[in-house]
């Protein structure tokens, strides 16, 4: 875990440069190539493209920052200026993803564009884009798991970590997640190449990603993240069944349609 990679000295002033954000920057700018690549092959304009991609990553990362500090909603009334350290880490993805799909509803809508096409093009970008951000958390030791025997548990001692936890054993969720959203990425771009209908691209995400989620909360050692049971069903867990379900019945209606038509 290294959460400062350096710092920079400048009139005085010490400026400070976290992996966490570093990570963001990276996930960010590959997931606005993928879109602009993957909207020159739909015949999408790239531009205008790369712009909503723009506004959905900032209001996705908006998104999850709100989700969190609605978790941990005792804490940050007590302190108010943590809202805004972002690079100590703390996010629920999420809460940026339905932040981030309503704004983009909206902007179909507003320009007359297809949404499903809209959809699969866009889903890989964000898939590689929360991937990075994983590695960011690693970093921070934000998203950290249950303690483990296994020869691969890392060792923690950032502040985010619970105190009983913190220098030994843990599960690598967050490298558990970065690994899983890369065969995803790959996996969506293999479905866009090959897709039958608009929409297959994105609702393989929507389905993927809650299956994705929900076996990694199953190793997750903080508990902060939320529970609607306590111990039992974490609020991403809920989240990542509603989503399941409605994605596989809307999937299962547009495949019906399409045979019905061919």
């Amino acid at each position: 875990m290294h959460p400062l990679l350096f710092e920079l000295h400048l009139a005085g002033l010490t400026i400070p440069f976290h992996t966490y954000g570093l990570m963001i920057a990276i996930g960010f700018l590959l997931g606005i190539a993928t879109i602009r690549r993957l909207a020159v092959r739909s015949g999408v304009d790239p531009d205008q493209t790369a712009d909503l991609a723009f506004w959905l990553l900032i209001l996705g990362f908006l998104g999850s920052r709100i989700l969190f500090i609605i978790t941990r909603f005792s804490y940050f009334i007590e302190n108010p200026i943590d809202m805004f350290k972002v690079w100590e880490g703390g996010l629920v993805f999420f809460g940026g993803l339905l932040l981030s799909t309503g704004y983009a509803l909206v902007y179909f809508k507003k320009h007359r564009l297809n949404p499903w096409k809209m959809i699969d093009l866009l889903s890989p970008g964000l898939v590689i884009a929360h991937a990075f951000g994983r590695l960011g958390c690693l970093s921070a030791g934000c998203c950290y798991g249950k303690p483990t025997g296994a020869p691969w548990g890392i060792r923690l001692e950032s502040e985010l970590v619970d105190f009983s936890l913190r220098g030994i054993p843990l599960h690598p969720t967050q490298l558990y997640e970065f690994t899983a959203l890369m065969v995803l990425y790959a996996g969506l771009l293999w479905v866009f190449r090959h897709k039958k209908i608009e929409g297959q691209v994105g609702l393989t995400y929507f389905m993927t990603y809650p299956l994705i989620r929900s076996v990694i909360e199953v190793f997750r050692g903080d508990s902060v993240r939320g529970f609607l049971i306590d111990g039992i069903l974490s609020t991403s867990q809920f989240i990542s069944i509603l989503v399941f379900g409605v994605s596989l019945w809307v999937l299962k209606v547009r495949l019906g349609s399409w045979k019905s038509k061919s």
